[in-house]
């Protein structure tokens, strides 16, 4: 048996899986059907869905629901109270019986406070979504976008550093060596 914490107000349905290391806290529910990777922290009150997989060392803050077919890559920080969805146009007299539509979002990547996440998109490798906005088209690895709708406001290094690329096409980070190169709206670190 995997060795995780559960506290004892959390809802944990059987079968699920937790990996090692993971926290589940004060409150939250984890649907039968779930798959939480190693050394994950689910805050106060989070709802993971049956058909949702979290990679490892995922930060799920207080207040959010991780709605079926939302997949996070490793290490997604999810702020408090973001918002996921799976319906493009819920009806309560008409329910599509898990007919959802899948949203991911890859590995590293950020979603500020209050932010929501429309289906459907893939929000890229390391990117950062502002606290408070309203996503509701692809987000390109390393950018950081902000706003309702978003819209890309400019670009981030992995480890969190801004990217300038104002002037050029290549560009360092501001706070550790890593380079990278810019062609429209795509991103890469230089190797």
């Amino acid at each position: 048996m995997a060795e995780h914490f559960v506290h004892q107000s959390a809802f944990v349905d059987q079968p699920s899986e937790i990996g090692d290391g993971t926290k589940v806290w004060h409150f939250c529910h984890v649907s039968k059907g779930a798959k939480i990777g190693k050394s994950c922290s689910l805050g106060q009150n989070v709802y993971v869905g049956s058909r949702v997989v979290i990679g490892d060392n995922c930060k799920i803050q207080n207040n959010v629901s991780v709605y079926d077919l939302v997949t996070l890559e490793d290490d997604v920080f999810c702020g408090p109270s973001m918002v996921f969805t799976n319906d493009m146009n819920p009806r309560a007299a008409f329910p599509k019986g898990g007919k959802w539509i899948p949203t991911l979002v890859k590995q590293g990547a950020s979603l500020g406070a209050n932010c929501t996440i429309v289906c459907g998109i893939t929000i890229g490798n390391h990117a950062f979504v502002a606290a408070g906005s309203l996503v509701r088209k692809d987000v390109p690895d390393y950018a950081v976008v902000a706003g309702v709708p978003s819209r890309i406001i400019g670009w981030m290094c992995r480890c969190g550093g801004r990217l300038h690329f104002e002037k050029s096409d290549q560009s360092g980070c501001d706070l550790c060596p890593r380079k990278y190169k810019k062609s429209g709206e795509k991103v890469s670190i230089v190797e």
